[in-house]
């Protein structure tokens, strides 16, 4: 088993897997060894690296039950920042950037499935590959916030993979500037997201679209994917202690009920809490083999109610990025009329922009029109959020997306 240690916490007997750090940082030719010299592991203590990785199965473990986070900031505590847009630039049409964002989902796609299947293959992949792809996401985020997070929602089953890592990236990003992270922090965010279950390359794929309950085994190889997938990482010698950390810890719980190491609180580094949020809220949005996908008010709703899962003060940045009333949400107006959320409003957070397209009290649809309830002069407001299998609506998503949705992915390159 892969475990990333402090360095003072190296001793003789254990099997070093590789440095924290550049080949140039520490003296020896070799990154991977069992260390069975005390000059040897003098000249680590003495070589200045904080952390290195360590594998239990070959050498000695710590006399610690579970590993230490990684060794950085714990940025504690966090300083949720108020409703203000991050990085203030000019915010576009969001009917815009649906366009531009639906073919970056598309590019992105296609990298990651082609990243991932060199992985697979034992090839050499670098993150070069895909970082000019986390900057154009980016940027997409700078322009309108919703666009691209929501249209991941959309993904069919059959591109649950690959798409729930580009969904995963756009909000770990969105999160993190949420955060007030730096950018390059921000960037290592999105590189995070996109690898973060590169593991379940390894897992067969009858298993991951099994439709019947799991039995013991099969759950116990599903959850052996965060050890593999970081151990990929790491042979690859090219992506950062963080982007691994998340890897091995996106299912670990602040409570200390998740796997592979049961960690807890802030033995759980920032990245890997971030993650355990935006994986979460993906996975439960998004149609899965047997799995219907909740709307995003539903999984926001249910999320909050897991007490003691997700680091609280990143829970609630997070729903300032996804919105009280996220776009989609079915919401019923004080007139009686129903609307479908098209944006979060940049001001507040209880005013989205809103289609309205049904009078509840005539039970019959009306003409459609955006009505933005933060508006000066606007009285009109939200007096509830709306099952939409109770009102037996279909196709919602085409009402504030504008593209049609079918059977077939929206997410096909040309």
């Amino acid at each position: 088993m892969l475990r990333q240690i402090q360095v003072s916490e190296l001793r003789v007997g254990m099997y070093v897997q590789s440095f924290c750090g550049s080949w140039m940082d520490h003296p020896f030719w070799r990154s991977h060894f069992l260390l069975d010299d005390e000059e040897d592991l003098q000249k680590i203590r003495n070589c200045g690296l904080a952390a290195l990785w360590i594998d239990t199965d070959k050498g000695l473990d710590t006399e610690i039950e579970a590993p230490p986070s990684l060794a950085e900031p714990a940025l504690e505590p966090l300083e949720i920042p108020a409703q203000e847009r991050p990085r203030n630039r000019p915010r576009i049409a969001m009917s815009d950037e649906v366009v531009h964002a639906l073919n970056l989902c598309a590019r992105t796609k296609a990298a990651v499935l082609s990243m991932f299947s060199d992985l697979r293959m034992g090839k050499a992949v670098h993150p070069e590959q895909i970082s000019h792809l986390i900057a154009d996401i980016s940027d997409s985020l700078m322009r309108h916030p919703d666009a691209l997070i929501s249209l991941a929602r959309l993904k069919t089953s059959d591109e649950y993979t690959y798409m729930h890592s580009v969904a995963v990236c756009a909000l770990m990003m969105s999160l993190a500037y949420r955060l007030n992270l730096p950018e390059g922090l921000v960037k290592e965010a999105g590189m995070a997201g996109i690898l973060h279950e590169v593991g379940k390359m390894m897992v067969p794929a009858e298993l991951l679209s099994k439709t019947s309950a799991l039995t013991d085994s099969e759950f116990e190889s599903l959850r052996r994917h965060p050890e593999i997938g970081a151990k990929m990482l790491l042979d690859t010698r090219h992506f950062s202690p963080r982007v691994m950390d998340v890897c091995l810890h996106h299912h670990e719980r602040v409570d200390g009920s998740g796997y592979p190491h049961k960690l807890c609180g802030t033995q759980i580094s920032l990245f890997a809490r971030m993650a355990a949020v935006c994986d979460s809220y993906d996975s439960v949005t998004s149609e899965r083999h047997g799995k219907p996908a909740w709307t995003a008010a539903e999984a926001i709703r249910k999320m909050a109610d897991w007490k003691g899962q997700f680091d609280e003060q990143i829970f609630h940045a997070f729903v300032r990025c996804i919105g009280i009333y996220p776009v989609g949400a079915l919401v019923l107006l004080h007139s009686g009329r129903l609307g479908i959320v098209m944006e979060q409003h940049e001001q507040s957070l209880l005013t989205p922009r809103v289609k309205v397209f049904y009078s509840s009290k005539l039970r019959m649809p009306i003409e459609q029109s955006v009505i933005d309830l933060g508006a000066a002069g606007e009285h009109d407001g939200i007096a509830s959020l709306e099952s939409v299998k109770k009102w037996g609506f279909k196709h919602l998503d085409e009402l504030w997306s504008g593209i049609s949705i079918g059977k077939q992915s929206i997410f096909n390159t040309a």
